[in-house]
């Protein structure tokens, strides 16, 4: 007599290949099949960047400066900030390069620095300063390019209107140089300067005077000037940056690809890059 052939069920079948599966060796995790894709494991997010938020450039901490003190109520002439910590100040003077790079190294870097502008520089009246070679950017962008500085987080300033040595103008001709800048400023960019820079580091009483007159708290100097291929031209014996230098740059031909060796330059010494108008505020200059 034939035995009978038993066939199983659907379900018996399912049961044991689910059996099967689950004494299965499981597959390593470093392992990855032709064809296949790997994923976060859910566990273990990855955290986003940070992002800084607020004014470009190191903040003063809570004691860092001292006050600085008026004489007779006139504007403080300062040079430098009084700290011993490892910060320098970039500002940049006049107007004539309007090199694009530039804008673009200050706003995508977040570089703190502050723009003293000249109104014939920023106009292209006249002939640009020679240093640095033939100029590429001059009067490109007039005052809309001092808008796109403004908009990438830079202090546009006060350097008078034609950039004369002040000490051979009366105080009233100071005043015409001054006021008609800040009011020039305020027409094209909106805010009123409350910095101001004298063409060659040239002042007198009647400058601080005139400029009081025309809302200035402050007059800058600097310490140190950028020359040509972002070369560092110290007023020091020791030839070295020291804590609180305020740095003086031109919108020169050149400036985009300067600037980049000069960051680098100042970052590779240890120094962070201040933001000028918040020490200034800690200093207690009116702003």
């Amino acid at each position: 007599m034939r035995a009978l052939k038993i066939m199983p069920r659907p379900a018996a079948v399912a049961c044991v290949l689910a059996l099967l599966a689950a004494c299965a060796p499981a597959e390593p995790a470093s392992v990855r099949r032709p064809g296949t894709t790997t994923t976060s494991s859910p566990s273990t997010p990855v955290k986003p960047k940070a992002t800084r938020h607020g004014p470009p450039g190191e903040q003063p901490r809570a004691g860092e400066v001292r006050p600085v003190e008026r004489a007779g109520g006139l504007p403080p002439v300062i040079s430098s900030i009084p700290t011993r910590r490892k910060v320098v100040f970039l500002t940049i003077d006049d107007g004539w390069e309007q090199d694009p790079g530039f804008v673009e190294q200050v706003r995508d870097r977040r570089i703190p620095i502050t723009a003293f502008a000249m109104r014939d520089a920023v106009e292209a009246k006249g002939t640009p300063d020679p240093a640095g070679g033939p100029g590429k950017y001059v009067g490109a962008g007039k005052w809309g390019y001092f808008r796109q500085l403004r908009s990438a987080g830079v202090a546009i300033e006060n350097h008078t209107l034609t950039h004369p040595n002040l000490r051979l103008l009366s105080q009233d001709a100071q005043r015409r140089e001054i006021c008609g800048s800040s009011q020039v400023i305020r027409k094209e960019l909106g805010a009123r300067p409350t910095l101001f820079r004298p063409p060659f580091g040239n002042y007198n009483t009647g400058t601080l005077r005139a400029a009081k007159s025309c809302g200035i708290d402050a007059v800058l100097l600097w310490t140190a000037t950028v020359q040509p291929g972002g070369k560092i031209a110290y007023q020091v014996p020791d030839k070295r940056l020291r804590p609180g230098d305020i740095l003086l740059l031109h919108f020169r031909p050149n400036l985009a690809r300067d600037f980049r060796i000069l960051v680098d330059k100042i970052e590779r010494r240890g120094f962070e890059l201040g933001n000028l108008q918040a020490y200034l505020a800690a200093m207690a200059v009116d702003r």
